[in-house]
C-alpha cells in the first residue's frame, strides 16, 4: 500500500524481515553450512522459509511488499525463526496489522467439526480402526481401536493429538513403526508440504510446522528437501506394546463437504493372526474413545 512504501521500494513489513534474517547467521538456528561462499549476510530467503514452513514464493512476496497480509500464525512462525524478543515480535504484529489494514479479513483456520454421521461410521466399523483427520492430520474423531492404534496417543490432551506430531515426537512412535518409520514420517512431511503449495498462508500449518522445525531436526532435514510425493503403503505394519505384531490394510477417503477432512481406515482378513490383534485392540480401548474435538476452533 502506498502509505507502507518506501523510497527504496518495498513496506516497511518487507524492510524488516529482511533486516533481521541478515542478523541471524546459520549456526544460530542449528542449519548446516556446506562448503563454499555465502553472499548473504545472514540466513537466505529459502532458509527460513523452511524454518517457518512458508514457501519460499510466500516469504519472498512477503519481503518484496508483494504480499501484505500474513495471518498472525505466520507472523508467529517467521518471529520464532527470526528469534525476536517480545519486543520484535510485537512490533512485526503491527507491521503486519497496518500492512493488511485495507485488505479483507484472512479466511478463519478450517472448521474441525466431524458430522454425526461420520461419527456414526466410525462406531459402524469397529472392531477396525478409524479415525478423521484434517488437512495437517490432526486427529478430528476416533474410533476406540483407531485411536489406540497410535499407542500412547490417547495420553495426549485431545487437542494435541496430530499424526505428524505424533510421528516425530512420541517417544513410543519409533518402535511402533520400527523399520517402517522412516516411510511414515516422509509420508507426513510430503502431505505437508503439498498443503505448503496450495495454502502457503494456511494457518494451522504454520503452527504445527513451526513446532516440529523447533523441536524435530528430522523433520527440518525432511522439510528442506520439499518433497511433495506421498510415500503410501496399501498395508502398515506396527509392533503394538499391547496386541504385538500386526500387519493392516490401509484405505485413505476424502469426505466430501469437508474442509480437507480424511477418513483412515484400517483392515484385515478374518481367521488371521492380524484380524485377532486388531479385535483385541478394539476390545482392550475404552469402552468409548474420547472424540478428539467435535466443536469448531
Amino acid at each position: 500500500m502506498a502509505g507502507e512504501q518506501n523510497s527504496g521500494g518495498g513496506t516497511e513489513l518487507g524492510r524488516f524481515l529482511r533486516a533481521r534474517r541478515e542478523e541471524v547467521t546459520p549456526d544460530q538456528v542449528g542449519l548446516t553450512i556446506g562448503p563454499g561462499l555465502r553472499r548473504t549476510p545472514g540466513l537466505r530467503r529459502e532458509e527460513l522459509a523452511t524454518l517457518a514452513g512458508v514457501s519460499v514464493d510466500y516469504y519472498t512476496r512477503l519481503e518484496r511488499g508483494r504480499e501484505n497480509h500474513p495471518s498472525p500464525a505466520v507472523v508467529d512462525a517467521l518471529a520464532r525463526a527470526l528469534r525476536l524478543d517480545q519486543a520484535e515480535h510485537e512490533h512485526l504484529l503491527e507491521l503486519s496489522v497496518r500492512a493488511a489494514r485495507h485488505l479483507p479479513d484472512p479466511p478463519a483456520a478450517p472448521s474441525r467439526t466431524v458430522k454425526p454421521g461420520v461419527k456414526l461410521l466410525l462406531e459402524g466399523l469397529r472392531p477396525h480402526p478409524a479415525l478423521v483427520l484434517s488437512r495437517t492430520m490432526d486427529v478430528l474423531a476416533a474410533n476406540p481401536a483407531g485411536l489406540r492404534l497410535y499407542a500412547g496417543m490417547e495420553d495426549w490432551p485431545a487437542r494435541q493429538r496430530n499424526v505428524a506430531r505424533y510421528v516425530f515426537l512420541h517417544p513410543a512412535a519409533g518402535a511402533l513403526f520400527g523399520k517402517a518409520w522412516s516411510s511414515q514420517v516422509r509420508g507426513c512431511v510430503a502431505r505437508l508440504r503439498a498443503l505448503a503449495g496450495t495454502d502457503p498462508d494456511a494457518p494451522d500449518l504454520a503452527a504445527l510446522a513451526g513446532e516440529l522445525l523447533v523441536k524435530s531436526p528430522e523433520f527440518a532435514k525432511l522439510w528442506e528437501r520439499y518433497d511433495v510425493r506421498p510415500h503410501l503403503s496399501a498395508t502398515k505394519a506396527f509392533h503394538h506394546p499391547d496386541v504385538g505384531d500386526m500387519t493392516l490394510g490401509f484405505q485413505g477417503m476424502l469426505l466430501e463437504g469437508t474442509p480437507g477432512h480424511r477418513l483412515s481406515a484400517y483392515h484385515a482378513q478374518p481367521g488371521t493372526p492380524d484380524h485377532d490383534a486388531m479385535v483385541l485392540l478394539d476390545l482392550s480401548a475404552p469402552a468409548r474413545a474420547e472424540q478428539p474435538t467435535s466443536e469448531r476452533l
